[in-house]
């Protein structure tokens, strides 16, 4: 499984903990409603995106050192590519 598959499927769990939790806390201390869900959904997504931040920095920095080292190598091939064009 790929790294962006993985981080994207950390996010989403991150994201339904999350939403499960508030959810639970939700049924006892609030009057329970359609607007008390999507006030608790908004949370849920504002809360798990602050703790993805912190909880999944390192997979996110692995994921960021391969993204930079495929730029570098399209670049690398297109000035080779460049190059060769010109000595002709």
């Amino acid at each position: 499984m790929s790294l962006l598959a993985k981080f994207t499927l950390a996010r989403v769990g991150i994201f339904l903990v999350t939403y499960v939790l508030m959810w639970g806390v939700g049924q006892f201390f609030l009057e329970w409603g359609q607007l008390t869900n999507l006030v608790i959904l908004l949370l849920a997504l504002f809360v798990s995106s602050i703790a993805s931040l912190f909880l999944l920095a390192d997979m996110r920095a692995q994921l960021a050192q391969r993204v930079q080292g495929r730029a570098e190598r399209m670049n690398e091939r297109v000035e080779e590519s460049r190059r060769a064009e010109d000595v002709d």
